[in-house]
């Protein structure tokens, strides 16, 4: 068997794995930053993350976080730092509007997805339903589902953050308030996400799990947590569905 050989087989292999998943889907459940758009792509999240932290200095606060936590990327990590020595605090609501905020400045700069427009239309013009179970604000969401005018294919079916951040993935919390609204068996749903997180979350609610990863680091870390169907791309799913109509 020749390299191109090889190569091809193993193509047709994973496409086939990817159809065997995503055929019986009824309703399916995007994450957000990641699968349908990279919500930092022009305002920075480690300049998020800054503000944050210089927020809490401001307030005498700095001593709440560790060095490496101060100098975090992730204004998520700021957060749940924050949360896990005050949880469910005043302190931990104010820093989650703080982050909303910022959330809702970078919607209008987040950079689409390659091919998730057409697929998420694509697959709402099929018949499935379709919901976000989202880490970031709701509001966040539903401002570029609005600037994307896709709107109507999630809405009302939009979860994310409140102030209980022990709700978050991988609690399946936001999954299944997904699931329960929309009259939706596990079974026959499919959540899309790029982290482990996202994975734990499908796992714990018995949704089937498709993994999006952009880059080799978000594949091994996809990989590493059991996740065994990966796309690059959107393109290959959409592709699939297409052959439907």
């Amino acid at each position: 068997m020749t390299p191109d050989t090889k190569q091809t087989e193993l193509a047709a292999e994973e496409t086939e794995k990817l159809r065997e998943l995503i055929s019986p889907v009824r309703h399916v459940l995007f994450d957000f930053d990641g699968p349908i758009c990279r919500l930092f792509a022009g305002h920075k999240a480690e300049r998020v993350a800054r503000d944050l932290v210089d927020w809490l200095e401001r307030q005498g606060l700095s001593g709440l976080l560790t060095e490496q936590e101060r100098l975090q990327a992730d204004p998520m990590v700021v957060l749940y730092a924050v949360n896990r020595r005050h949880p469910r605090s005043d302190l931990v609501a104010e820093l989650e509007q703080r982050l909303t905020q910022q959330e809702l400045k970078a919607a209008s700069s987040a950079m689409p997805t390659a091919f998730a427009d057409p697929l998420v239309r694509t697959w709402c013009a099929l018949g499935a339903r379709l919901a976000v179970a989202s880490n970031n604000a709701p509001t966040t969401v539903t401002r570029y589902l609005a600037s994307r005018g896709l709107t109507e294919c999630f809405a009302p079916h939009v979860y994310g953050r409140s102030t209980d951040l022990d709700l978050l993935k991988p609690n399946p919390y936001c999954l299944n308030r997904a699931l329960n609204a929309m009259g939706a068996a596990a079974r026959d749903a499919l959540m899309i996400g790029d982290a482990p997180s996202d994975y734990a979350a499908a796992v714990s609610a018995g949704v089937p799990f498709l993994g999006f990863a952009r880059n080799e680091r978000k594949e091994k870390l996809l990989r590493d947590a059991g996740v065994r169907v990966t796309v690059a791309s959107m393109e290959p799913v959409l592709r699939l569905l297409r052959q439907r109509v």
